[in-house]
């Protein structure tokens, strides 16, 4: 079954005895709010502010290097007003998506958003630094959500810590391994979970693809494709930051990835370097 040729009904097959994480209801309530013809932000911001948790997030992303901006942010509805409806949806979904997914897991759910958030602050800084046309809020939703299906994975099977752990000694991403002992697979999982809390068509067609190494193969100059390469770039940047190490599409994917950008070996070491410093 290819990726891209999921269905619904071989969606619900894939992920019936998953514990897939319902959409809160103060995320079905905001999107209820920012789908009326003339969207009202002193009750999405109220909505938002209620949530402490939420909240505080919300005010910690927006205040961080990537955004920008030239003071801080301390109220809920400023930070509604800079990000945009969409860019609140976004990391609305991202953050409750985070602290939902909870449970005795083979992995440490904690290094595992650990390792995303530095994806997703990664994936935003690499978009600001090649003027990218895809907003801040779009990657870092991305770079948070593209490995979603992992956890659940890890929540339901208590070895697939050992299964991780053999796809990195034969530096293979873990699709073939997944889909060998469990019959799915993390990309399909996190496309389910992406759909069913309405994310962007774009972010969950990423979700499904982003272990594609093909997906480069006729350059389109498509946003998804840029998005795609920002991805990989920034999955590899943080693997080298942190574990000095490559991963395992890099170099299927690395001069692709380089045209679509715009960019040599050596920007790219700049990037490395950049982000360093930033974080």
């Amino acid at each position: 079954m290819s990726l891209i040729d999921l269905d619904n009904k071989k969606l619900a097959t894939a992920v019936s005895s998953f514990q897939v994480p319902a959409k809160p209801q103060i995320l079905i309530d905001i999107q209820k709010l920012m789908a009326e013809d003339e969207p009202n932000i002193d009750k999405i911001a109220l909505l938002i502010s209620n949530d402490v948790g939420l909240s505080s997030a919300i005010l910690k992303v927006i205040n961080s290097p990537l955004y920008g901006v030239n003071r801080k942010v301390s109220k809920i509805k400023h930070a509604v007003m800079a990000l945009g409806l969409r860019g609140v949806n976004g990391l609305v979904i991202a953050l409750l998506l985070k602290s939902s997914i909870q449970g005795d897991s083979s992995i440490s759910l904690e290094r595992f958003w650990d390792n995303a958030i530095d994806i997703a602050n990664a994936m935003s800084f690499i978009g600001g630094e090649i003027d990218s046309r895809i907003p801040v809020d779009t990657l870092y939703s991305i770079g948070l959500f593209h490995n979603c299906g992992m956890p659940i994975l890890a929540l339901k099977y208590n070895n697939y810590d050992d299964l991780l752990a053999e796809a990195s000694v034969l530096t293979l991403n873990s699709l073939a391994l997944e889909e060998q002992h469990y019959n799915t697979n993390h990309a399909v999982l996190g496309y389910y979970v992406a759909t069913s809390w309405n994310l962007p068509s774009e972010i969950c067609q990423i979700i499904l693809r982003h272990h594609e190494v093909d997906y480069l193969d006729d350059i389109t100059d498509s946003t998804e494709q840029l998005a795609f390469a920002i991805l990989k770039a920034a999955e590899n940047l943080i693997e080298q930051t942190r574990r000095q190490s490559v991963t395992p599409d890099w170099e299927s994917v690395r001069e692709a990835v380089f045209d679509v950008l715009g960019i040599s070996d050596m920007d790219y070491s700049d990037l490395e370097d950049g982000y360093t410093l930033l974080y």
